[in-house]
């Protein structure tokens, strides 16, 4: 099993597919193109498909500090489940934060924890960025984890 697989949770047991799986089918699509440059436009392609935010969403509340371009994150935690989408001014960074954004979407925060800590670099994403938009990547992922730790189930008291 690799570090993205993980065992059966709530969320892997209903029609939707785990976080192990969306990182393979992730991985798989990137492993198709055969240069980082390639990977990196496949990646900013599916950016532009995303639709952009009305200016009502993009909100200094969603503005996720530190970054160079502007990233705006939602979250919201609905039926036990995480949900995250995000907008950015820059595609680059649309893509990344779009597609860790993707790979957490609708699960329970239990499975998001239940990730790597490094799931991006696990994936392999930081080697198609520049410094500053890794650093972004990084931030987001701790959004994503941070919030779904507010979320998850406390721990049992023995």
């Amino acid at each position: 099993m690799t570090s993205l697989e993980h065992s059966p949770t709530p969320a892997a047991t209903d029609a939707r597919p785990s976080l192990g799986a969306r990182a393979q089918r992730l991985q798989a699509a990137l492993r198709t193109r055969a240069s980082a440059a390639a990977r990196l436009a496949w990646l900013i392609e599916q950016a532009r498909a995303r639709p952009a935010w009305p200016p009502s969403e993009r909100t200094d509340e969603r503005l996720l500090p530190g970054c160079l371009s502007r990233l705006w994150l939602r979250a919201e935690f609905r039926e036990g489940r995480c949900r995250f989408a995000c907008d950015s001014d820059s595609l680059v960074v649309r893509a990344v934060a779009g597609v860790l954004c993707d790979l957490a979407d609708g699960l329970a925060p239990e499975e998001i924890l239940a990730a790597p800590d490094d799931l991006p670099v696990c994936l392999g994403l930081d080697r198609l960025l520049t410094a500053s938009r890794r650093a972004a990547q990084a931030r987001v992922w701790e959004f994503i984890r941070a919030f779904s730790r507010r979320h998850g189930e406390p721990p049992v008291e023995s």
